[in-house]
């Protein structure tokens, strides 16, 4: 017999959201250095081996939404509307992230990542590979015509100006500072047209 995929993909989406939402659970009451990920699966009631299949280690339990997080990103390069400028649509994405990850509830769990070392090494390697990511979609983009190096270094000062806007006390200032930066730095990588 065969299940509708919708159903089917329905199905483990609310396995991952369950496992994951267990886990911020335990880490929150225990700690994150005193939960094991059989202690997770156990609490969810899933074997390790569906947790795995979920969730590659311990510390992707805390950054479930990174995949989200990550095709938001491109999305905002390949899903802008046509002719529309490629620093504005990334802006409203940071902003958007920004708002979500220091909205009221999100401080203890940047208190936990801020507070272990190997939660911190996993951040650092997500927005690596998220750097990549956006790169590539920008340099996919035949509109764009900048070089490699230049779609490699706006990506890292996107994926940068995340992390500094959050740890800002006024966040949406900072994206606001930031992108203006990230304008200039766009408009120099530009190449130079001879006549």
């Amino acid at each position: 017999m065969n299940v509708p995929s919708g159903r089917r993909e329905r199905k483990k989406a609310a396995t991952r959201q369950k496992i994951a939402d267990t886990a911020m659970e335990l880490f929150s009451e225990r700690g994150y250095d005193a939960v094991g990920i059989r202690d997770v699966a156990a609490e969810a009631d899933v074997a390790v081996t569906t947790l795995f299949s979920h969730f590659a280690s311990k510390e992707a339990l805390v950054f479930e939404q990174d995949e989200d997080f990550e095709q938001r990103l491109t999305q905002a390069v390949t899903g802008r509307a046509p002719h529309e400028p490629l620093i504005p649509a990334l802006r409203r994405e940071i902003l958007a992230l920004v708002r979500h990850c220091t909205a009221d509830g999100a401080a203890p769990i940047r208190r936990m990542i801020d507070e272990s070392p190997a939660l911190r090494k996993y951040e650092e390697s997500m927005r690596l590979r998220h750097a990549e990511s956006l790169a590539t979609a920008i340099a996919a983009d035949p509109g764009l015509s900048r070089t490699t190096t230049a779609c490699r270094t706006i990506a890292r000062f996107v994926i940068d100006a995340y992390s500094l806007a959050r740890e800002a006390a006024d966040p949406e200032a900072a994206v606001d500072e930031i992108f203006r930066m990230i304008e200039a730095a766009w408009e120099v990588g530009q190449p130079s047209r001879h006549t």
